[in-house]
């Protein structure tokens, strides 16, 4: 049973198990960062939002909405038409193009936005090769576009997300029957206007929820605002907090960067509902690719190869000249120590996460209460909400228990322990957790799904307890699922740069923090070897879901 029972005064009452407890503190942990966020903007000590009002706070939300916008409309282009090619049309290098496609994913956008610059760069290979042709001697001699601008920035993190678009709408084109396309074709309609009239609204929702994860990725970005000096929410966190030593007027531009992702949300799932489609065939046929003419298919193989070349093929160019020409940086002893540091704490974090899904998933599916049902969705909120927000959301409370913890000892004791939570990867730890709890949660919630219930009733039968059932009936089954959530949750935390810089302990470096200071000093030849293994844990991600979505 899913609680422990007594009798007292002839009334009986049900008090919950260790398991809806134990899943109900894990909800609270993870919702915990989101809600001191909105406590500081609300009761800042130092209220300064009508100064930010006054100054920067519009130019950060213009920048940061003008980012967003430009980056949705790209990919939403880039990846729905890449999508549509590939699941429609027959061509020269579609088998390659189509998993090729997914390889940016393994490449986080700061890296992208690094290369990018080292290759159009006044000393650069374009602009060298320019002079070079044409006998130009200086920039006065010519025009190139500036580099380090917004358009720089919705370029790079367009090549960089995109693979998110076109996954979706990929599969969303596949599942379409052909029926609905023989129809629109009898009625006279081309290749454009099935698409259009067709295939277009029938993917509308997952091209939706593509979009929308672009989005909210693209708000999150730090790494790449701040190389092309674009002036974001995100930067302005950092700013504020780190420059003019504000925490309270960086949890008010927190609180903005939350909203934006909670109407970003809301603006899916309703889009989401307005748009419903069901197949109500009982002989559901796959829409046959057209073989196109050579042409054609020349067109179409130019049209994918082109996103995939400026999300992989450059920066991984790039990065890869640089790590081969810099062979001595290999031996900096300073960049394993920031491997140890990032396979350490990711690996921690991974554990830790996927530990707390299947606990809380079990918990929530043995309790009758609604309340940790009612929970459980909502802890997903921690993978929407940007790394820079969950910085401020972990940090100041986190800081506020340490010196309390500090100064009671040292009161009682004499012996100061200094800042065990924030001077320690302790705050990284449970950043990373939050901020990827979502997947692996999601990961165990599908996972036990597939389990039928009659198992773990066969095993109570058999004398076995809660705790016997999952390790013995749970365990066994979601070992796949178990495997593939550690391993996406210690990518992405490899990846994750905001909420690495805010927390990390003093002189602690990961890889995503070398790659960026020694980026930042335009040293990329020394960036280059972390950037390297980054990319490199990166494509262990890409492989599992290509493997995942043939």
């Amino acid at each position: 049973m899913a609680s422990t029972e007594y009798q007292s005064h002839s009334r009986r009452v049900s008090l919950p198990s260790r398991w809806s407890v134990g899943a109900l503190i894990i909800a609270l942990i993870v919702l915990a960062p989101i809600v001191a966020v909105v406590v500081l903007a609300l009761f800042p000590t130092e209220n300064i939002w009508p100064h930010l009002m006054r100054t920067t706070l519009p130019r950060y939300l213009s920048n940061t909405l003008i980012l967003m916008v430009g980056v949705g409309i790209l990919t939403a282009l880039v990846g729905t038409c890449s999508a549509w090619l590939i699941a429609r049309f027959d061509f020269f290098g579609r088998r390659w193009l189509e998993w090729a496609l997914l390889l940016p994913l393994g490449i986080p956008a700061y890296v992208g936005a690094y290369a990018l610059v080292d290759f159009l760069e006044y000393a650069g290979p374009v602009q060298t090769g320019l002079r070079a042709l044409f006998g130009w001697q200086s920039a006065r001699d010519y025009w190139f576009p500036e580099i380090r601008s917004m358009g720089a920035a919705i370029i790079v993190l367009s090549a960089a997300l995109y693979p998110y678009v076109y996954l979706l709408s990929r599969n969303a084109f596949r599942e379409q029957s052909a029926a609905s396309d023989e129809v629109a074709q009898s009625l006279g309609q081309g290749a454009f206007g099935r698409f259009w009239r067709v295939g277009l609204p029938l993917a509308r929702p997952a091209i939706a929820a593509g979009v929308a994860v672009v989005m909210m990725e693209s708000v999150n970005d730090f790494g790449t605002v701040d190389y092309f000096a674009v002036q974001t929410l995100t930067t302005g966190i950092f700013s504020t907090w780190l420059e003019t030593n504000n925490a309270g007027g960086a949890a008010q531009i927190a609180s903005v960067v939350l909203l934006i992702i909670v109407m970003l949300v809301l603006l899916e799932k309703t889009s989401r509902k307005k748009k419903q489609f069901f197949n109500l065939s009982t002989r559901h046929r796959p829409i046959p690719r057209k073989m196109l003419t050579r042409g054609a298919s020349a067109m179409a193989f130019f049209a994918c190869l082109i996103p995939f070349a400026v999300g992989f093929i450059l920066p991984a160019g790039v990065i890869l000249s640089h790590a081969l020409g810099n062979a001595d940086h290999w031996r900096d002893p300073e960049l394993w120590r920031a491997a140890a540091h990032t396979l350490t704490i990711c690996g921690l974090a991974a554990v830790i996460a996927v530990a707390g899904g299947i606990f809380l998933v079990y918990g929530v599916r043995l309790s009758g209460q609604k309340l940790p049902r009612k929970l459980l969705p909502v802890t997903t909120i921690g993978y929407a909400a940007p790394g820079a927000v969950l910085g401020v959301g972990i940090l100041i409370p986190l800081a506020t228990i340490d010196n309390f913890i500090a100064d009671s000892l040292y009161a009682a004791t004499g012996w100061d322990p200094g800042l065990l939570l924030t001077g320690t990867a302790f705050a990284l730890v449970l950043a990373y957790c939050v901020r990827f709890f979502a997947i692996a949660q999601g990961a165990a919630d599908a996972a036990m799904g597939r389990i039928s219930p009659n198992l773990a009733l066969a095993a109570r039968s058999l004398g076995r307890n809660q705790g016997q059932v999952l390790g013995a009936v749970y365990f066994p089954l979601m070992r796949a699922s178990i495997a593939s959530a550690l391993l996406l949750v210690f990518v992405d935390c490899v990846k994750e740069l905001p909420a690495t810089l805010l927390l990390r302990p003093f002189n602690y470096e990961t890889l995503a923090t070398r790659v960026h200071e020694q980026a930042s000093l335009e040293a990329l030849g020394q960036a280059a070897p972390a950037a390297i293994l980054v990319i490199a844990v990166g494509m262990l991600a890409v492989g599992l879901l290509a493997r995942a979505n043939r």
